[in-house]
């Protein structure tokens, strides 16, 4: 098949999408497939006609995840038109291939816009439809649907840039509505710690959550085709789940599976399987969990629809516990998206 693996782009989690975008391209090679690795916003400039065909290593450039997010205004200052996203010949050559594996992350990627754009272009793509993309990349959504649906799920509040003051009950959470990799997400402890986290967030967005603290254990579960994969626990050794210690290897323990009783690790499946159909997720996804530490109870947090497949992502991890490799799980993911057409 042509594939065009897209990454990159202009989110606070382009560096792991460019690891992601790597590591998927060379397992599509290593399967035949004749894949390429494209940028979304720097996109390709030169001959398109046969850049299936061409004898290029697309991933040789890409080095490692920084342990902080990238500069993204030097990124944007790379291209004389910063305000659109598809960079040169980026719709062209996906409209040449069979379809695209989307290997990207963050608000550019995983909101919906781009698989809208595809749709429009009749351009086959991996993963969930727009418009659930759009609901679960904005946390705010994700929860009423969930308290809809009877998921249980912290309590929060949603603020917007230039609404009155909330003093919430610490410890809290903040954490920017339409983020990823745990960038702009704050645990704080009192309103010195609180008036800096908001402030800070909101140079990520213009929406924020104010959420309930549960202090326990971190759980995620992946489903692929409506198929809960096994529980994986993530047990940072400092701190909380942020972007150095998903990234860094060495920062945190993951357990896969995770050590629960057979009862706990079916109310996390189930859960996540509830959530997943909730939000109308076609395809593939990961939902967050934590348990509390008192009382047992289990949280749904969030969704991803674009989990990461880096070396250290836990989608891979949970595949392998059933015997899936990471090719065949590329090919698996690429099999059921296949299946939305």
């Amino acid at each position: 098949m042509k594939i065009v693996v897209l990454c990159g782009g202009i989110s606070t989690e382009r560096d792991v999408s460019l690891v992601t975008g790597a590591q998927v391209y060379k397992a599509l090679k290593s399967k035949g497939h004749q894949a390429i690795m494209l940028d979304i916003f720097l996109g390709y400039q030169g001959d398109i006609s046969n850049i299936f065909e061409a004898d290029v290593d697309w991933a040789e450039k890409v080095g490692k995840i920084r342990k902080n997010s990238p500069d993204i205004e030097a990124v944007k200052a790379l291209r004389k038109n910063p305000e659109i996203l598809f960079g040169e010949n980026v719709i062209d050559i996906c409209r040449m291939s069979d379809i695209v594996f989307m290997g990207l992350h963050g608000d550019y990627g995983e909101n919906g816009k781009v698989q809208a754009a595809f749709d429009l272009y009749n351009i086959k793509y991996t993963g969930t439809d727009y418009i659930s993309s759009a609901m679960a990349m904005d946390k705010s959504i994700t929860k009423k649907v969930f308290e809809m649906e009877g998921i249980p799920t912290p309590r929060s509040v949603t603020l917007k840039k230039g609404d009155g003051e909330c003093i919430p009950e610490f410890p809290c959470v903040v954490k920017v509505c339409s983020g990823g990799s745990s960038v702009g997400v704050y645990i704080v402890r009192n309103k010195y710690e609180y008036d800096l986290a908001v402030k800070d967030a909101y140079t990520y967005d213009n929406k924020i959550l104010i959420e309930s603290y549960i202090k326990g254990r971190e759980f995620t579960d992946g489903v692929i085709d409506g198929q809960p994969l096994p529980v994986v626990e993530i047990a940072p050794k400092q701190g909380f789940y942020d972007y150095r210690n998903k990234y860094e290897a060495g920062s945190t323990i993951e357990t896969c599976p995770a050590e629960l009783t057979e009862e706990q690790t079916k109310a996390i499946q189930d859960m996540a399987l509830k959530a997943y159909k909730a939000l109308g997720i076609l395809a593939y996804a990961r939902m967050d969990f934590v348990m509390d530490e008192n009382t047992g109870d289990i949280y749904c947090l969030e969704a991803n629809t674009l989990p990461g497949m880096t070396p250290t992502s836990l989608i891979p991890q949970e595949a392998a516990a059933i015997g899936v490799d990471f090719p065949d799980l590329c090919e698996w993911i690429i099999k059921v998206s296949l299946a939305k057409y």
